[in-house]
């Protein structure tokens, strides 16, 4: 998410004017021209990097030039490569999913049916209030928290917007305990950044570690990621839900995980149990999509082929991270349209999958 909204929509245009591709074994420029074609009919735009594996390989690969920043602040224009960083955005959460798994096979945070009135006893005031102490890290995981919460509706910037109204809080953790409570939790979902804060506060107090250091000992070293940042909220830790920053290659791997249900070349990284609970709907969204724990399920439709289910995660500007099981298949996608509307960055993201990938790959 974004606090900085000051850019002028016109310079994302830059985007499109020049671009590096590595094709390792892309077929006579499939991937080339569908996404020229897309680009030149402004259906695709703000286009940074494009990332797809098949079968654990990578077989496509897209960089291009255009205006980004850096969780709101400005870098000017860019020029994308393998060994340049992009904001995840949002698809920090799925990643935080992961290391939730890990530190709780490893016994350092409390499993899902744990209340959270136990766990931050330092806001024994909070737990007082009636609905409050029914909370549970099992609601915080799948943000069916039932408390009043709206990053949707109103734009990242506002000071109203509830994730911005928390990085502003002097204590963020407070600010997200203390929402009102407007439905019974575990009911229904709500899209809530503070929900991933909690987490990444749990995985810091079991861990004894910061999130981004035990992000790196347990999962991006064992699985050779090259550098990554994780941007620092004012108390001191990292901004869970939004604030990562990886190499496009170490965000599909991010994705390879759940295709090989958490292994990566012959180790077991993340608990395969957790994997396959995580990533299965348990709530479902009025849009039609599900909700696991912080990844998010659906299904590619249209075309000659029936339904294809995906598994994803999904972030501000146009970050995406696309998992097509049946077709051994990840989409990683980065862009740089923070300042377009929520479904012209999805538009975005759809099309270059059913339209762009899908085809190519038979």
């Amino acid at each position: 998410m974004t606090l900085d909204r000051r850019h002028m929509l016109t310079a994302l245009g830059a985007a499109l004017m020049t671009s590096t591709v590595h094709r390792p074994g892309a077929a006579e420029g499939a991937y080339d021209q569908r996404l020229s074609e897309l680009e030149r009919a402004g259906r695709v735009f703000g286009l940074h990097a494009l990332t797809v594996k098949r079968g654990g390989r990578m077989v496509f690969e897209h960089y291009g030039v255009g205006v980004d920043e850096s969780w709101g602040r400005p870098l000017g224009e860019v020029t994308f490569d393998r060994t340049v960083l992009h904001d995840l955005r949002s698809v920090s959460k799925s990643v935080v999913s992961w290391l939730y798994g890990i530190a709780l096979a490893q016994g350092k945070v409390p499993a899902p049916e744990t209340a959270l009135a136990s766990l931050f006893p330092r806001y024994a005031d909070l737990w007082q209030q009636r609905g409050r102490d029914r909370l549970t890290v099992g609601h915080v995981l799948t943000m069916t928290l039932g408390m009043d919460w709206d990053e949707l509706t109103i734009p990242y910037g506002d000071p109203r917007n509830s994730e911005n109204a928390m990085e502003a809080a002097p204590d963020r953790i407070r600010y997200v305990l203390e929402r009102p409570i407007i439905g019974p939790p575990g009911e229904t979902w709500s899209y809530n950044g503070g929900a991933t804060t909690l987490l990444g506060r749990l995985i810091a107090q079991g861990t004894g570690e910061t999130l981004h250091a035990f992000a790196r000992r347990v999962l991006f070293d064992p699985m050779d990621f090259g550098p990554s940042e994780w941007s620092v909220s004012t108390d001191g830790f990292e901004r869970a839900a939004s604030g990562l920053r990886l190499l496009p290659r170490d965000m599909s791997k991010i994705g390879q995980l759940v295709l090989t249900g958490g292994t990566w070349q012959g180790k077991q990284v993340v608990p395969a149990e957790w994997v396959k609970t995580a990533t299965m709907a348990t709530v479902h969204l009025p849009d039609g999509r599900g909700y696991g724990y912080h990844w998010y399920t659906g299904a590619f439709s249209g075309g000659n082929h029936p339904p294809l289910p995906w598994i994803a995660g999904i972030g501000w500007g146009g970050q995406r991270l696309y998992i097509v099981p049946k077709l051994d298949l990840v989409v990683g996608i980065n862009c740089g349209n923070y300042r377009r509307p929520g479904n012209e960055q999805s538009a975005v993201g759809i099309a270059i999958v059913t339209e762009v990938v899908l085809p190519a790959v038979g």
